[in-house]
């Protein structure tokens, strides 16, 4: 007879790792052989991207299912309100216990605790709001739910996985794990990425995706270690994987790999993200589980704000009305007709932009009146970037302003207006680029 019980859910998150880094995505270099056993029995979806490429404002999407502009969170440091529509709330209220592990940045509190009131409505509590403030590599604290530190040693990424196994295993009934790791973020107060003892030189000399290649940025000396943390963490993955099954619990738990943006490595602005490009917003999205075993690749474009309404269907959970992602499982079933054919992104403080990203085009303006880090929005923006992914997949060739594609560029605003105002926002003017890129 089959189980009436409701399914676990694992969502495996980590920071800032590019999709190009996964060998199920094309990587030559076998960082994530767990991650792609796992992705080729399940369901992996081949043009996924984040609505925002920054750390906080992407974790309120993710929480809520709304564009980051419309939970407050535009930029990084804001709190999501403490009254906002959560994964963890809706989860709670059909009977779920919910754990968050990791890093939050959702409660504007740095290196303090977050108080009750700022968690999302998560019980089980081991987190930080800024991790990279409160922790290095190999030693540092997080924040129980009393506020008490909770203080380790050893690899941090380690250690978060040996706390979400204790979540695991301290209760009965169906449980949601949140698993926010802060890898293969980079160390801000070190200024670099730093990998395990001996990681790094496993990648000293090891393949440069294109895109970086062709461009100046730090990526010569930091990819060594970006490479070595990707590899400890499928290692971590594995290690929850294989407890999973030693419970008994595969069968019976959904699991979320995915990333809240990627990195550009100083290539495309003076950081790691907060542009259009793909190296910024492209990310990683396998999900496996009941149901969902299908050794299947989804081509369509799909946002990270579909998350939300996506975990909650596969639970059997209801989801708000009131997001603004849509679940993406009746493109499991191919049924298709009325998905849309981009993703839609709000980019905050490098600049206030908008951008879309469909299968074939890369479209994103800019208010150059508008303060990234003061103005959430603007009513008048400029084309900035327009590529052709299929001719030109690495995006070095800036097509906006150029006459010969002002028709492409016309119809991408049209819709890039509507997805805008979709958003809650008001329809903006957009002007056309004045010259040549």
């Amino acid at each position: 007879m089959a189980s009436t019980r409701r399914p676990n859910v694992v969502v495996f998150f980590t920071d800032q790792q590019r999709w190009d880094t996964i060998g199920a995505y094309g990587s030559p270099l076998d960082l994530t052989p767990n991650l792609d056993r796992l992705a080729a029995r399940s369901v992996r979806f081949e043009r996924a991207f984040t609505c925002q490429p920054v750390c906080g404002p992407a974790r309120a999407s993710l929480q809520t299912g709304l564009y980051a502009a419309a939970t407050g969170v535009f930029r990084n440091g804001e709190a999501l309100p403490e009254d906002a529509d959560t994964l963890a709330r809706r989860f709670g209220a059909a009977g779920y216990r919910t754990g968050y592990i990791g890093k939050w940045h959702l409660s504007g509190t740095r290196d303090r605790p977050a108080p009750a009131n700022l968690r999302g409505g998560y019980d089980h509590w081991i987190a930080s709001d800024v991790l990279e403030f409160t922790s290095h590599p190999y030693e540092g604290h997080l924040f129980d739910a009393d506020d008490r530190p909770v203080e380790f040693t050893g690899w941090r990424s380690d250690f978060l996985t040996e706390k979400a196994i204790e979540f695991i295993d301290a209760g009965d009934g169906p449980f949601f794990l949140f698993v926010s790791y802060i890898e293969p973020h980079f160390q801000n107060d070190m200024e670099r990425f730093v990998a395990p003892d001996g990681y790094a030189a496993r990648y000293a000399r090891a393949h440069v995706p294109p895109d970086l290649a062709a461009l100046p940025g730090d990526w010569m000396s930091e990819l060594p270690d970006y490479y070595g943390m990707i590899a400890r963490l499928d290692e971590n993955l594995e290690t929850l994987l294989a407890h999973l099954d030693a419970r008994g619990l595969t069968d019976e738990t959904i699991v979320l790999f995915m990333s809240d943006h990627g990195c550009h490595f100083r290539t495309r602005n003076a950081e790691y993200k907060r542009s259009c490009h793909d190296s910024s917003i492209r990310i990683p999205m396998v999900l496996a589980g009941p149901g969902l075993d299908r050794r299947l690749v989804v081509p369509e474009v799909v946002s990270l704000v579909d998350v939300p309404p996506t975990l909650l269907a596969a639970a059997g959970v209801e989801a708000p009305a009131a997001m603004h992602g849509r679940s993406m499982l009746p493109l499991l079933d191919r049924r298709t007709d009325d998905w849309p054919e981009e993703a839609f992104l709000q980019i905050s403080e490098s600049e206030v932009g908008r951008c879309i990203r469909t299968a074939r085009w890369t479209y994103s303006v800019y208010a150059p009146d508008g303060d990234g880090w003061e103005d959430p929005a603007s009513d008048r923006y400029v084309e900035r970037y327009l590529y052709d992914n299929f001719a030109d997949p690495h995006q070095l060739v800036n097509l906006v302003g150029r006459r010969t594609h002002r028709h492409v560029a016309d119809e991408l605003r049209g819709r890039l207006i509507a997805r805008i105002a979709a958003a809650g926002e008001m329809p903006p003017t957009i002007d056309p680029a004045a010259f040549y890129a």
